[in-house]
């Protein structure tokens, strides 16, 4: 029995992808848009956002920073006033490598704004209509990296694992009110930001299979879509060992 209800049939239907610029979000953007959606885009990249609008007719650029909590609210109000919300995905994200022996507050906190409270400023915003509504489905990317500490992601990892707590708690709280939460876990996707890596990403894959993953994901009524499953099955099964198995089994793996 599916855990949320099913999102087959997306004419007629609006969805709102903040972090749509680029990579998974653009691509979902993309394949919601040929399947009938009509489609608002934010990212703080206004002249991407204007270049998709153009060759996706009906779609509507709103160019924000999504840690600035007013410009997120303002965006909602504009989306929010053109009729029902189908759907919110936060893709919005931001990553720099970074271990402890090289400590960075700044890059720390710009993570923890970007990747989490840009997700809280969302919520504060669209939260209260889609209560009064009962009905929207809230989707949130966080990453298989937030499943468990993973070396050069000390910033990164821990603003994922909040998210997956995020959802998690969201689904239980909302799952009653007729709103919808899934979660989405990436592997490897080629994107700007795991451009920024120097090793070898196994079972790498497309923004356009992101995308093509996470609409199967919503249309089967998932909680959470992970993918490619032949990649963060593994993942998952490394959170099963006990400590000191999984701290040498990831020492090993990533030869740091």
């Amino acid at each position: 029995m599916p855990l949320n209800p099913p999102l087959a049939d997306w004419r007629g239907k609006s969805a709102w992808l903040i972090g749509a610029s680029s990579g998974i979000g653009q691509a979902t953007a993309h394949a919601l848009h040929a399947q009938g959606a009509r489609v608002f885009v934010s990212a703080r990249d206004g002249a991407a956002l204007d270049a998709f609008v153009q060759s996706h007719p009906g779609a509507v650029a709103l160019a924000l920073d999504a840690t600035d909590r007013a410009a997120v609210g303002a965006s909602a109000q504009t989306v929010l006033a053109a009729g029902p919300l189908n759907l919110v995905m936060y893709c919005a994200g931001y990553y720099k490598p970074q271990r402890a022996t090289g400590f960075d507050l700044a890059e720390m906190l710009r993570h923890n704004a970007v990747n989490y409270s840009g997700a809280l400023h969302v919520l504060d915003a669209l939260l209260p209509a889609l209560l009064a509504r009962g009905a929207g489905h809230i989707s949130l990317i966080s990453s298989v990296a937030g499943y468990g500490g993973l070396p050069q992601s000390l910033a990164y990892g821990p603003t994922k694992a909040a998210l997956i707590n995020l959802a998690e708690t969201l689904y239980m709280d909302l799952t009653d009110t007729g709103i919808g939460v899934s979660l989405i876990c990436p592997g490897f996707v080629q994107t700007p930001l795991t451009a920024q890596n120097q090793f070898d990403m196994p079972a790498l894959i497309t923004p356009e299979q992101a995308a093509q993953e996470i609409l199967q994901g919503w249309r089967s009524g998932a909680f959470e879509i992970h993918f490619p499953k032949r990649f963060t099955r593994t993942m998952k099964a490394l959170r099963l060992l006990p400590y000191r198995a999984y701290f040498a089994a990831v020492r090993r793996i990533t030869s740091l």
